[in-house]
This record gives structure tokens, sequence and C-alpha cells, in this order.
């Protein structure tokens, strides 16, 4: 009974409770025993971990005080060693200073004594050597003078000997040239009788000219408007029955313009006969223009000596007199000196008389050699007249067979041709009318100038009228001379103009061909050396005519091969003039097929220059693309970037719960901080109205924020310490946590507030979604235009392929003009031969001439012998002497006239060369236009591969623009899932009160990534407008390409 309940047990039941007890009290006597050991254990091992603690503290007290004293000397025993060291160092160093220092003062003052004693004997030694010298040298100079002496009396008799014998010898020779100067007058009269004739032949074929001209202007116009009527005739498609019959008129007309030009060929033939005549007649007169030329040259040069002899007398007749007074003075002197004086007067007056003597053979002489000069200077114009005539005449000629040659091959080609010629027609007469108005300004004025000379020289005649009747003849025979200088003048300069004039239409034809002028410098060295040549012929012919009469079976000689030499000269004409028309014909084609070459150049620079167009395009395409491509790269590593920061934000969430104690105190800016925050706000409205004006900005923008990022990442690491700082400090606060608790419903208060600023933000971001809808439809746009512009550039390939067509059509043409050029090249093999058998003669021609030169410098040994003897002769008068010089002036104007007509008349020999050097240019252009061919058709084939990797490229970029727009696609769908997050973040921001500042700027980074990422968006849409535009360019150029081949098929 346990109570009032009684229980009533089974049997065991009460032994098996009494087990259970016995147990049960074991158990808890087992726990009670095992606590009382362990206290008893605790006791005992805190007491000797104390124990032990001491005495480890008091064993390392120890030791430390043992290691303290060791230090202390150890760092004693180091000072006294450095400074015994020290010591030691400063004295050894003080003793090297000081041996040094005497060791330098004993060299010194034994080097200055040694220069001192070389510079005392220098000085000795030039004193000495410069005595000596002064010694020597007086002796020498001694010497030298006695032996000068000596021979200065020795030579001025030799002189003296010599100067007599000249005398005797001109005496002689003055006699023969007054017979040359008679007959030299009456030849000039017959000359200016055929001058007049000359002239009125000239006009009357200046008028046939100019009737000719009319009738070929006349039907060149014909031409043109039937021309027209073809044209307006093949317009009307249904009228080509009266176009045909039009063509076999026009054909008729064709036929009877050919045998009208075969007329005209006919007369060519006689004119180039006649042409023949006059340059025989030209030959002729050139050779009697050298051997005149000799002549007055020879003259010239008489008139030098006489001059020289007349100073040489007057200067004999000073010292005469001054020997005179001399004598006087030795009379008053000396009487025994008398008769030697009168001796001596005796011997001067007999060397007066002689030298009397002298100057009236030397005057008759004069006389002869003025009657010679004006035979000379008159058969020189008549001459130069001829040449003149003949000059025209040919020049005439000349621009007949071109004008005709080029109306031959203008009926033959096509009517546009005859409009090209006709302009160039005009433009020439425009040219000869302004070349003719210069000639006659230039005549006037050399007719003024000529008036002025004129003027002069009748002055100083009439000052020199007292000179005598024989200088006044002379004065009157070289007016005449003047007035047919000045003819000669005037004609020259129209040989030279109508010689210009010629010049530049050949330079005109020569502009096209720029690689003949190098060559043509070359042949002008070559010219200008010879000219050089001519002229010492021409100087060493003047020195050898003062031996005239002497040397006539000379002369003889030298005529016949002079004949010789011109029956070569007219066969050479005769091969320039076919040789002439070879080259005419052959300039005709080579324009031909430079005009071709031309075209085909021009057309083929317009497609590379497209082609380069294009690839320099495809190649920034590339750029851009690769550009993009980093672009993209960069902007899904930020993307990865800023879901990392996602991530260690989210993280930071849980951990700035505790951090509310400090971030109270911050509440405070965090008010200023949203009023910034608002403006922003309102900044990132106005630049999402206005993207495209704000790029810079927000590029600043994202820097700072980065900046921001990283501060911030330091910011919680100091955090993460404080906090882990404020972990031991909780249970010390947990009686402020009532304090908190207040401050946290204030917080709740402002967290409402903050509330609505975050639904602000967020209106914000939704508008931002509006504007990415706006950017997504901008992207399709785009698509569809890349689209088209693949289309494009398949119908670009097309218009390629039709391009490669036509170029093979280019290459067939191209390689018929090669068999023409080979049917050329005959033919100038052929003008070769012909070249080659004038060049022999010529060879011929200067071996005789070298003949003459051996023969003209003995004549110049014996000049010099003869001028010898002429230098020491007396001086007889001042007022010759003027005289003279008047006339050495006017004779050098002379000769200089004269050298001018040698030039011209080696110009002749000249032209065959340059005809020579013409068929090598036209050679060595049909060459380069082979060349040029090759090269042509090589660039043909390397425009062909550029067009296939042109192609490769475009596949390549359409490749790359649709990998471009992948990755475009994916960066808008990352961008989304980054809004979703930044709302996230800040529904956990409203949440969590503690952290919010942190997350709110976060989230302002987050919204600066995504304007980033906008920005970046519109800039790759502007990339891929540019692309667009670009690839329209090249659309356009390769059209323009495709329009020129096919003009250049049509043509």
């Amino acid at each position: 009974q346990i109570g009032r309940t009684k229980v009533f047990l089974r049997a065991g039941q009460m032994a098996e409770l009494d087990a259970r007890r016995t147990e049960v009290r074991n158990t808890a006597a087992r726990g009670v025993q095992s606590q009382l050991r362990t206290h008893v254990a605790r006791e005992q091992f805190l007491i000797l971990r104390n124990a032990s603690v001491c005495l480890q503290s008091f064993v390392r007290a120890r030791l430390a005080c043992k290691l303290h004293g060791f230090l202390r000397q150890q760092a004693a025993v180091l000072k006294i060693q450095k400074n015994i060291r020290r010591y030691f160092a400063r004295r050894t160093y003080s003793q090297l200073c000081l041996s040094a220092i005497t060791l330098q003062t004993g060299l010194r003052t034994m080097a200055a004594r040694n220069e001192f004693n070389s510079r005392n004997q220098d000085k000795a030694s030039i004193h000495i050597q410069s005595r000596w010298r002064r010694h020597r040298d007086n002796l020498s100079y001694i010497k030298l003078k006695r032996a000068a002496l000596t021979y200065q009396c020795a030579w001025r008799g030799r002189v003296a000997r010599r100067e007599l014998r000249q005398l005797k010898m001109a005496a002689r020779d003055t006699q023969a040239l007054k017979v040359a100067k008679e007959k030299l007058e009456e030849r000039v009269e017959e000359l200016m009788s055929r001058l007049s004739l000359e002239k009125k032949l000239r006009t009357d074929l200046e008028k046939s000219k100019a009737t000719e001209i009319s009738k070929l202007q006349s039907a060149l116009h014909d031409m043109e408007q039937r021309v027209e009527e073809a044209a307006a005739m093949k317009e009307n498609e249904s009228a080509k029955k009266a176009v045909e019959e039009a063509l076999a008129q026009e054909r008729e007309k064709i036929s009877s313009l050919t045998s009208e030009i075969e007329g005209l060929k006919v007369l060519l033939v006689a004119e180039r006969e006649e042409n023949d005549v006059t340059k025989k007649a030209h030959a002729n007169s050139q050779e009697r223009n050298e051997e005149l030329n000799r002549k007055v040259q020879d003259a010239d040069e008489m008139i030098k000596q006489l001059n020289d002899i007349v100073k040489r007398l007057e200067e004999t007749v000073r010292e005469g007199e001054a020997l005179l007074l001399t004598e006087k003075q030795q009379k008053e002197e000396a009487s025994a000196a008398l008769a030697e004086s009168h001796l001596r007067d005796q011997a001067f007056a007999i060397k007066i008389e002689e030298a009397e003597k002298q100057i009236t053979l030397l005057q008759e002489n004069v006389e002869r050699f003025e009657y010679s000069m004006a035979d000379l200077q008159s058969s020189l114009t008549i001459e130069k007249q001829q040449h003149e005539a003949s000059v025209v005449e040919l020049a005439e000629a000349q621009g007949k067979i071109e004008e005709l040659l080029r109306e031959v091959g203008d009926a033959d080609e096509k009517s546009t041709l005859l409009e090209t010629t006709v302009q160039r027609l005009e433009e020439r007469l425009t040219e000869n009318d302004a070349l003719s108005t210069t000639e006659r300004q230039e005549n006037e004025a050399t007719k003024k100038l000529l008036n002025e000379v004129q003027g002069k020289n009748e002055e100083l005649l009439k000052k020199l009228e007292d000179a005598g009747k024989n200088i006044v003849h002379y004065q009157d025979t070289t007016q005449r001379l003047e007035e047919n200088v000045a003819a000669v003048e005037v004609s020259l300069k129209d040989e030279r103009q109508q010689n210009d004039v010629i010049m530049k239409q050949l330079a005109d034809a020569q502009v096209e061909i720029v690689e003949l002028q190098r060559n043509l410098e070359g042949a002008d060295k070559r010219n200008s050396l010879l000219q050089d040549s001519l002229q010492r012929l021409e100087e060493g012919a003047t020195t050898t005519d003062a031996l005239y009469l002497e040397e006539k079976h000379a002369h003889d000689q030298t005529k016949k091969v002079f004949s010789e030499a011109q029956e070569v000269n007219q066969e050479l004409l005769r091969k320039v003039e076919e040789a002439d028309k070879n080259i005419g014909h052959l300039l005709e084609n080579v324009e031909r097929l430079e005009k071709d070459a031309m075209t085909r150049e021009s057309l083929l620079l317009k497609t590379k220059q497209s082609y380069d167009d294009t690839i320099t395009e495809l190649f920034e395409a590339q750029e851009t693309n690769q550009q993009l491509t980093s672009k993209i790269e960069d902007s899904d590593n930020k993307i990865g970037l800023l879901e990392v920061s996602v991530k260690r934000l989210e993280e930071s969430t849980s951990v700035m719960d505790s951090q509310l104690a400090i971030e109270r105190h911050e509440n405070s800016k965090l008010r200023s901080e949203l009023s910034d925050a608002r403006l922003r706000i309102d900044e990132l409205l106005n630049e999402a109205q206005d993207n495209h004006a704000s790029l810079a900005e927000r590029d600043d923008m994202i820097k700072r924020l980065e900046e921001n990022v990283s501060t911030k990442e330091t910011l919680l690491l100091t955090e993460r310490e404080q906090n882990a700082s404020t972990s031991k400090l909780l249970a010390e606060e947990q009686l402020k946590i009532a304090e908190l608790i207040k401050n946290i419903e204030e917080a709740h208060r402002k967290s409402d507030s903050l509330q609505t600023t975050i639904e602000r933000l967020e209106e914000d971001g939704t508008a931002k979604d509006v504007l990415l809808l706006t950017e997504k439809q901008a992207h399709e746009a785009t698509r569809k235009t890349l689209v088209e512009a693949q289309e494009r550039n398949e119908e670009l390939l097309k218009k390629i392929h039709d391009d490669d067509k036509n170029i093979l059509q280019l290459q067939f043409t191209i390689q018929r003009l090669e068999e023409n050029t080979a049917t050329k090249e005959n033919l100038l093999l052929r003008e070769r031969e012909q070249n080659d058998a004038t060049t022999k003669s010529q060879i011929e021609s200067q071996e005789r001439s070298e003949e003459l030169l051996k023969k003209f410098v003995d004549v110049d040994r014996k000049i010099d012998l003869l001028q010898d003897s002429i230098e020491r002769l007396g001086e007889s008068s001042t007022t010759k002497d003027a005289l003279l010089l008047s006339e050495r002036q006017e004779k050098d104007a002379m000769k200089k006239e004269l050298a001018e007509a040698g030039e011209k008349n080696g110009e002749l020999l000249m032209k065959i060369e340059d005809t020579n050097e013409k068929i090598e240019h036209l050679q060595n252009t049909i060459i380069k236009l082979e060349e040029d061919i090759a090269a042509k058709d090589v660039s043909l084939e390397a425009a062909r591969q550029e067009n296939d990797s042109i192609r490769k490229s475009l596949t390549e970029a359409q490749e790359r623009n649709e990998e471009l727009l992948r990755k475009i696609s994916d960066n808008e769908y990352r961008i989304h899932l980054l809004q979703d997050t930044v709302q996230k973040i800040q529904v956990d921001a409203i949440s969590r009160l503690s952290s919010f500042v942190m997350e709110k700027q976060d989230s302002d980074v987050a919204k600066r990534a995504l304007t980033e990422a906008q920005e970046r968006n519109e800039d790759l849409l502007k990339r891929n407008e540019d692309l667009l535009n670009r690839n329209n360019d090249l659309v356009k150029k390769i059209e323009e390409s495709g329009k020129v081949i096919t003009h250049l098929q049509e043509s």
C-alpha cells in the first residue's frame, strides 16, 4: 500500500524493484565520485601550472639580464676597435699626402727649368736664321737684277729687227687687199638685186598658201556637217537605209578626197625637188660664207696688228723726244759729246722717215683691206638672203607635208578626229598671229636701235672728218656694212622666230612622250660639244686667211674637198627628208598608240583607285569590328565584375546588420547625400534625353564610380576589422541595447522617407527600360540594313565578274596592238639601215675635216711668226688710235653676226644627227609601249587577284558583323539580368536599414554601369551605321567602275 492506494504486485516484482534501486544508487554514487575526482585533479593541475609559469618567468628574466649584459660588452668592444682603426688609417693617409706633395713640387720645378732653357735657345736660333736668310736673299736679288738687265737689252734689239721685217711684209699685202675690196663691192650690188626678186617670190608663195589653207578649212567644215548629219540619222532606228546611203556618199567623197590628196602628194614631190635644188644652193652659200668669214677674221687680225704697230711707233717717237731732251742737256754739260749727239739725231731722223713711209704703206694696205671687207660682206648678205629664202621654203614645205599627212590620217579615222584637227589648226593660227605680232614689235625695236646706232656713228664721223680722205672712204664702207648687218640681223631674227615656232610645235608633240626628253638632253650635250668643236675649227680657219695669197694651191685642193662634201651633204639631206617622212608616219602611229594607252591607263587607274578605296574601307571596317569586339569583351568583363560585386554586396548586407551603432552617426551625412542623389537623378533624366551629347561626361562618371568602388572596398575591409572588435564588446554593451532600440524606431521613420526616394529611382529604371526597348528596335533596323548591304555585296560580285570579262576583251585588243607594233618595228629597221649609210658619209666628211685642221695648224704657226715680227713697231698718232678703236667695236659686232651665221650653217649637220636620234627614240618608245602593255596585263591579273581577295574579305566582314550582332544580343540579355538583380538589391535594402548607405552607393554603381552599357550600345549602333555608309560608298564606286568598263567596251 502506498498511501490510500494499494498496489498489488506480482511475485518477484519487489526483488526487481530493489535491484533497480541499488543500480540507480550505484550510478549516482559513481557520478558524485567522478565529479569530486575531476575537481581535485583540476585544483592540482592549476597549482602545478601556476608554479611552472612562475619558474619559467623567473628563468627567462635571468636569461634576459645575462643577454643584455653580453650585448653591452660587445657594443663597447666594437666602439673601441672602430676608434683605433680610424686613428691608424688617418695617420697613414696624412703621411702619404705629405710625400706626394713633396714629389710633385720637385717635378714641377724641373719641368719649368727645362722649358725656360728651351725657349731661350729657340729665340737665339731664330734670330741667327733670320739674319742669314736676309743676307742670302739680298745677294740673290742683286744677281737676278743684273741678269735681267742684260737679257732685256738683248731681247729689245731682237724685237726691233723682227718689227722691221713685219713692216716690209705688210707693205706687200695691202695692194692685194684693195683689189679684193673692189670686187666685193660689185658683188654686193648684185646680191641686193637678187634680194628684191626673192621677196616677190615669197609674197606669191604666201598668197598660194593662204588659198590652200582656206580650201582645206572649207573641206573640213563640209566633213563636219556631214558627220553631224550621219549622227542624226543614226539616232533614228527607223532610218537605217538612209544612213547607209549617206555612208556610201561619204565613202565616195572620201575617195575623191584621197584622189585630191594624191594630187597634193604629187605637188609635194615637186616641191621636194625644188627644196633639193635650194638645199644645194644653200650648201654652196654655206661654203662661201665660211670663206668670207675667214677673210673677215683675217682682216680683223690685220687691223689689230696695225693698231698695235701704230701704238708702238708712237712709243718710239716719245722715246726719241725724251732722248733728244737728254741730248740737249748733255750738249749744255759737255761740248765733247756734240758730235755723238748729231750722229744720233741723224739716225733718229732716218728712222722717222722710214716709219712715215711704213705708215703710208700701211694706210694703203688698210684701204685695200676695206675694199676686200666690203666685197666679203656683200657676198655674205646675198648668201644669207638666199639661205633665209631656202629655209622659209623648207619650213613651208614641211608644214604642208605635215598638214597633208594629218589630213590623210584623219580621213582614214573617225569623223571625231576631224574636229580635233580643226581645233589644233585654229590654235596654231592664233599662235602664229601672236608670234607675228611679237616679231613685228621686235623688228620695230631693232629698227629703233639701229637708227640710234647710226646717229651715234654719224656723230663720230663728224668728229673724225679731219682724219683724211682714205679714212672717210673707209667709214662709208663700214656704214654700208652696218646696214647690211642690220638687214641680216632682221632676217636672222625671223629665222629664229620661225625655228622657235617649229620647236614649240615639236614640244607640244613631245609632251606626251616624257621619256624622249631625257634622250634629247644627252643629244643636246653632244650638240653643244660639236658646236664648240665647230667654233674652234672656225677660229682656227680665221687665222689661216692672213696667208691667203701664198696658199692658193692649198685652197684649190680644199675647194675640191668641199665640193665632194657638198655632194655628200646633199645625199644626206635627201635621206633626212625620207627619214622625216618615216618619222612623221611613225609619230602618227605612236600618237594613236599613246592615245589608246592613255585611255586604258586612265581606266585602269580608275579601277585601281576604286579597288584601293574598297580595300581601305574594308580594312577600316575590320579595324572597327576589332574595336567593337574588344569593347564587347571589355563590357563582358565589366559585367562579370558587376555580378561579382553584386554577390559581394549580398554578402556584405548580412554582415552589415551588426553595424547599426556605427552608422547612426552617419545618418546626418545621408541627408546631404540624398539631396545630391536627387540632383544626380535629375541629371540622369536629362542625360537620358541627350545621350549623344553627354558621352564624355558619362565616361568621367564611370571613372569616378570605379574610384568610389575601390574606396568602398577599402571601407568594407576596415568595417570588417571593426566588426571583429565589436563582437568582443557585445557582452559589455547589452545594457545599451534598450537605447539602440529607441534609435532604431527613429531610423524606421527615416527609412519610410528613404523608401519614397527608392520608389522614384525605380520609376527612373522603368524609363531606362523604355530606352532599352527603343535601342533594341534600332538594333533590328541595323540588322535589316546589314542584310541589304550583303545583298548589295552580292550584286557587286556579279559586276566584278562582268569586269573580268571586259578585261579579257581588252587583252585581245592589246595583242592586236602588239602585232601592229611588230610591223612598225620592221619599218624602223629599214630606216636604221638608211641612217647607217648617212653616218658612214658623215664619218668620211669628218676625216676630211681633220686633214684640213692639220693644215690650219701649220698656218697658225706661220701666223704666229708673222705676229712676232709685227709686234715691236713704233706708234704713229693718238687720233688714229681713236678711229681704230671705233672700227674694232664695229668689227666685233660683225664678227658676232658672222659667228651666228656659222652656227646656223652647223645646225644642218646637227639635224641629221637629230633624225637618227629621233628614230632611236621612236624605237625606244615602241619598246616601252610593249613593256607597258605587258605590265598592264600583269596589273590586270593582279586586279583579278585583288577582286578575289576583296570578295573573301567581304564574306569575312559579313561573318564578323553577324558575330557582333550575336554578342550585342547577349549583352542586352545580361543587362536585363543585371536590372533584375538591382531591383532585388533595392528590396533587400528596404528591409536592412543599417546598410542603407552602402547599398544605395552600390545601386548607384549598378545604374552607372547600365548607363555605360547603354552608351556603348549606342556607340556600336553608330559604328554599324558608319559601316553601312561605307558599304554604300563601295557599292557606288563599283557601279562607277562598271560604267567606265561599259564605256570602254562601247568605245
